[in-house]
């Protein structure tokens, strides 16, 4: 792609009216996030038919699924924050470097995964929280999923390369289409062909594949602004560790998002499967929710960095009041949504197990309480980490499901028993609001200084 087709992209980014400019790069996002949702709530709801331990097994090996998430958002969001502002400094080559490192990384890395977790798969599952009833029907359900590790790691960094350059349509593109595909094959992998729990992973692996195919696609028929090519990877250490420095807020969230998920379950067990499938039903529950407020988050992203590295602060300030005000909206909604219809949500997966419902229905009802507050945690670290500062977006990343979650987990349920484990997410999200402010005060009277120096000159 020419200089001049990142020159009119540049262009773009930094004159069209925020407002319209982060709701045409969001809604493709929100769509993608959704839809990738839907199809992890698919295999639960699809699961679930199989039993309480087979529902319990779909949340052990989400933990897995969430660490290839975390290396692959990590190289994703990394690669992507530094091409946003590359491409609004206008420095092309650079970018093409970035992306190219990015994905090849996220390659090599999943074919790690893969041989390590196959070897060693149940100590792996077991140590992930499944219990003995829960083991076998793991088992079955990460072997596929640890086949596709490296397919799954370097999707998201196509995914986040196409949003950097702000082509989230066909972005949207490729992750939609393999969730549909994954919501169809579902139920014909497990019940027409009578595969079980294996069907359900066999479907997830089949639809990455298809969206990975999708995604590379744009990439060699120069849809995308940026060439990939093993040529253009940089094998020098500062730019790998740029990609990682800038992803760690990343990788920080969703390895931190996978062990809270792992002392969860671990904690749960003790209460029996019924607990671990509830708190799981929840989980998928919230990150449908959550999808739409991090994939709104996810439109401004790009914004931020064109504006932020093209020195346009007036816009990056636009940009966040915009967004904030927005998702605190939308997240308000569904909050009281959420607490209203928790029992027949959670009815959808419980195949009559009153004990599943009674405890998710608390649960989800407690985490609504605080999800009014969720978004500001949410902004604050993505915008951060798109205009490179990864200190302060790597700590805040940190203390959703980390520095509050991981103390809680341990303490509250010692004090409150089953209620401590459902209260530990919502407190935490307390916590990490009220933590954002002096983060946020410094970072606007930065940005104010620099825009009162802008208009001296």
């Amino acid at each position: 792609m020419s200089g001049q087709a990142t020159l009119s992209q540049v262009e773009k980014m930094t004159t069209q009216p925020i407002p319209k400019l982060i709701t045409t790069l969001a809604v493709p996002t929100i769509i993608s996030m959704l839809i990738t949702s839907i199809y992890n709530m698919a295999d639960t709801f699809f699961v679930s038919r199989l039993g309480t331990s087979a529902t319990g097994a779909v949340g052990i090996v989400f933990s897995l699924m969430a660490i290839i998430q975390a290396v692959g958002f990590t190289l994703g969001i990394g690669s992507g924050s530094l091409i946003s502002r590359l491409l609004g400094a206008r420095e092309h080559e650079e970018a093409e470097k970035i992306a190219s490192t990015g994905f090849f990384a996220a390659i090599a890395f999943g074919l790690a995964l893969t041989v390590f977790g196959l070897i060693f798969i149940d100590p792996l599952m077991a140590s992930l929280g499944a219990t003995k009833t829960i083991l076998p029907y793991a088992r079955d359900y990460a072997k596929y999923i640890l086949l596709g590790a490296a397919i799954m790691s370097s999707s998201f960094v196509l995914n986040n390369v196409l949003r950097s350059e702000g082509k989230a349509t066909l972005a949207m593109v490729g992750i939609t289409a393999g969730g549909l595909l994954n919501i169809v094959l579902d139920p014909i992998f497990i019940f027409t062909f009578h595969l079980g729990i294996a069907g359900a992973a066999i479907a997830t692996i089949l639809s990455q594949i298809i969206s990975f195919l999708i995604l590379l696609g744009c990439f060699l028929t120069h849809k995308s602004l940026l060439h990939l090519s093993f040529r253009n990877i940089s094998w020098k250490w500062k730019d790998l560790s740029a990609i990682i420095k800038t992803g760690l807020p990343s990788f920080f969230r969703q390895g931190l998002a996978s062990i809270a998920t792992v002392m969860l379950n671990v904690n749960a067990a003790v209460y029996g499967d019924a607990a671990v499938a509830a708190m799981s039903v929840v989980g998928k529950v919230f990150m449908l929710i959550l999808s739409v407020l991090i994939g709104f988050g996810q439109g401004y992203q790009p914004v931020v960095g064109f504006n932020y590295g093209a020195g346009c602060y007036k816009r990056v300030k636009q940009s966040f009041t915009f967004t904030t005000i927005v998702s605190f909206v939308m997240m308000g909604i569904l909050a009281v949504a959420g607490f209203i219809f928790a029992p027949q949500v959670i009815q959808l997966f419980t195949k009559a197990d009153a004990q599943v419902l009674e405890i998710g229905t608390y649960a989800m009802r407690a985490q609504c309480l605080a999800l009014f507050i969720q978004p500001l945690g949410v902004i604050a670290n993505m915008t951060f980490q798109s205009i490179g500062k990864p200190a302060e977006a790597t700590f805040l990343s940190a203390c959703r499901q980390g520095v509050f979650f991981l103390p809680l987990i341990l303490i509250l349920p010692q004090l409150w028993q089953l209620r401590g484990v459902e209260l530990t997410q919502p407190l935490a999200d307390v916590l990490t609001f009220v933590v954002c402010f002096p983060f946020l005060f410094k970072f606007f009277n930065d940005l104010n200084q620099k825009i009162v120096k802008q208009e001296g000159e």
